[in-house]
């Protein structure tokens, strides 16, 4: 059995990419060779985009045989009731925690960000699929409020915390302090790292190596700014640890992103300097 779960966002936050626009005919076709490769879970959209996107979050269901998938919403109970009518297997509700997000960006306070948090965790719970929480900016956050949030997440039905490093801050170290931060709360620990100072895989590595069994990565590493943790880049290197593995080995990534390549217009992999895409002929389809 894997004791590291790749949680692959290319369809999500990849998608932030400069330039990346998938169709809903190209979301369905990545979904489907994420999941012939063994991803675990595939965060495949956020129905409160509207009809178009529910739809093709259906379509990504019906095409997934071994993967999970999940949708991302807001701390708002509107998003988590568009999700439940897609009926995914996880519901994943990003929560500002740092002092910056909750009174600069939501112009609010800890305790009503909390309630909402418990709210939307209830609500996502009473449609039976699993529920995890990504705290966003955790890498602003103290110690003590992580270890409140997430207990009051897990009191709430929560089964996973997602440390999300939303400006790229992290350092090994903080991370392995936060991840067993979690772990002490009963909870499963996942991590979402950026690359913005070239930390993406060390800060997803060093999770891993303090027990966190989800790891978010995308095809290539796109993602916004630097982009996120890269599949090929994250397995190749997890290969080398001992006492770990993972459903997608280093070359199996390798393969899935040489096949998924020729369907992304060259121009755009050529600017994330993807191999790739010097050989690749371009599939590309908006249908």
């Amino acid at each position: 059995m894997a004791d590291v779960i790749l949680v692959d966002t290319t369809l999500r936050d990849g998608e932030q990419a400069p330039g990346f626009a998938f169709s809903r005919g190209l979301k369905v076709r990545l979904a489907a060779l994420l999941d012939a490769a063994g991803v675990g879970q595939i965060e495949a959209g956020i129905p409160a985009m509207g009809p178009g996107e529910r739809k093709t979050l259906c379509k990504i269901m019906d095409v997934c045989f071994q993967a999970r998938v999940s949708t991302w919403n807001r701390l708002c109970e509107a998003d988590i009731k568009n999700s439940l009518s897609c009926a995914p297997h996880v519901i994943h509700v990003c929560c500002p925690l740092s002092d910056r997000q909750i009174f600069c960006k939501l112009r609010s306070d800890r305790d009503k960000v909390m309630t909402a948090l418990q709210r939307c965790i209830e609500l996502a719970a009473s449609g039976g699929a699993e529920v995890s929480v990504g705290f966003e900016d955790v890498s602003h956050v103290t110690g003590q409020q992580l270890a409140q949030a997430a207990t009051a997440a897990a009191q709430a039905g929560a089964r996973r915390i997602r440390l999300s490093d939303t400006v790229g801050r992290y350092t090994p170290d903080a991370v392995a302090k936060a991840v067993r931060l979690v772990l002490r709360q009963g909870l499963e620990a996942e991590i979402h790292a950026h690359n913005d100072f070239g930390m993406a895989v060390p800060n997803s590595l060093m999770a891993a190596y303090a027990g966190a069994r989800y790891v978010d990565t995308t095809l290539w590493g796109i993602g916004e700014r630097a982009g996120n943790c890269g599949m090929g880049a994250f397995t190749a290197a997890l290969d080398r640890l001992e006492h770990h593995n993972c459903a997608v080995s280093g070359q199996g990534a390798a393969r899935l992103e040489k096949k998924a390549a020729p369907f992304i217009p060259r121009a755009l992999l050529e600017a994330w300097n993807v191999p790739a895409a010097r050989t690749a002929r371009c599939a590309f389809t908006a249908s």
